[in-house]
């Protein structure tokens, strides 16, 4: 028994039907949100895109379409997204892109873009930003790093950058080309620093670090300008954490001046770029220097006051010991001029030659009638001459 006749359709017909009912439903064009899963420049200046779409929480995919921006509509498009946002498209990036959707008999659906509205790119960056810092708010992130204690002379860094990235070379030069001959230690440590492979490639630059923690002072963090989208990669979640948690403080010169970004937020310090990250280190001696220059003025001057008031002490002493001496030796001038006065005046021939007289009894000047007895021999010495004699009687005066 034959089978009956099925009804069916060429593939041809099929996708020419899809095409006129895509082409009638979806006529006009539609903003439509997507993140880049692909990326590809045309030799003949076609962009090509992979537009995806994941879910929530576990990030499965949920749609998936080919997207094309034409040479004429990329020439315009691509630079202008780029100036604004400061990066190109790449793969990761969420994107509000007005499109028209085509259907090929050929090649099936793609979706054709004629603008890329920037303002969205850079909004979603920092919506999930926010989100990201409010996580690590909430689980008390943020103050973590800043705790540790940084020596007041830090001198041995560990340094995590691209070791060609234009910020490495200012730093290092700025650091160690130092006016004041301040001497550092750095060790670079290589990482990739913007993609989305970046924020793996610095923590496993930190996991080395770690391995030698007692080597180092501080751990910096160094990337020199760029785009918002070349630097998402520093408001990552996980680095953000890892940062927080480091056992050595982190030090961070990432960008631009008015670039900020989440491991800004929970390092111990940040600066706005690699140099200034080079100033503030110099600037911590300096300051340290500045202060012992001081001191030892001021230990100087303190010292020389001292000097001073002392030998002006000693000057003073010394005046009233002179003076002290120059009385004590008038004095004692004058002491002994009277005293020869008085023995001047007491000698014997002095009183003999004033007409006065001198008895000795047995050779000693006799002062008291009381020595004599009768019979005693005395000498009476007067100014013309010696006169002996005996003692005949003696006659003491009553009380």
């Amino acid at each position: 028994m034959k089978d009956e006749a099925k009804e069916s359709i060429g593939l041809y017909e099929l996708q020419h039907r899809i095409q006129g009912a895509l082409a009638e439903r979806f006529a006009g064009k539609f903003w439509v949100r997507a993140e880049i899963g692909e990326c590809k420049l045309n030799p003949a200046g076609h962009c090509y895109l992979t537009l995806v779409e994941k879910a929530e929480g576990d990030g499965a995919l949920r749609a998936k379409a080919s997207a094309i921006v034409w040479a004429s509509s990329w020439r315009l498009v691509g630079p202008y997204f780029e100036r604004e946002t400061g990066s190109p498209l790449e793969a990761g990036m969420k994107i509000l892109v007005l499109s028209q959707v085509q259907y090929s008999e050929l090649y099936g659906l793609s979706l054709i873009i004629t603008d890329i509205d920037p303002a969205f790119t850079l909004g979603e960056l920092e919506a999930a930003r926010r989100q990201t810092l409010l996580r690590l708010e909430q689980e008390g992130m943020l103050d973590l790093n800043a705790q540790l204690p940084l020596p007041a002379l830090p001198r041995r860094f560990a340094v995590i950058t691209s070791e060609t990235a234009a910020g490495w070379r200012d730093f290092r030069h700025h650091l160690h080309d130092n006016e004041y001959g301040f001497k550092f230690t750095t060790v670079l440590f290589q990482a990739t620093m913007q993609g989305s492979d970046a924020p793996a490639s610095m923590i496993a630059a930190m996991d080395a670090v770690a391995a030698r923690e007692r080597e180092f002072d501080a751990l910096l963090i160094l990337r020199g300008g760029g785009g918002a989208s070349d630097l998402v990669c520093f408001d990552d979640y996980e680095l953000a954490v890892n940062v927080a948690q480091f056992p050595l403080p982190v030090l961070t010169g990432i960008g631009h001046d008015h670039d900020h970004h989440i491991i800004d937020d929970v390092a111990h310090t940040c600066v706005k770029t690699p140099t200034a990250l080079a100033d503030y280190i110099i600037d911590l001696f300096a300051a340290a220097d500045y202060e012992l220059s001081s001191l030892a003025q001021r230990l100087r001057l303190a010292l020389e006051s001292k000097v001073a008031r002392s030998e002006a002490q000693l000057e003073a002493q010394l005046l009233r010991i002179r003076s002290a001496l120059t009385l004590r030796y008038t004095m004692e001038e004058k002491r002994l001029e009277t005293l020869a006065l008085r023995i001047a005046a007491a000698d014997p021939e002095a009183q003999l030659a004033r007409g006065g007289s001198l008895i000795l009894r047995d050779g000693v000047r006799a002062t008291s009638a009381a020595v004599f007895r009768p019979g005693d021999r005395l000498s009476a010495l007067f100014g013309d001459g010696t006169v002996e004699a005996t003692v005949t009687s003696q006659e003491l005066k009553t009380k």
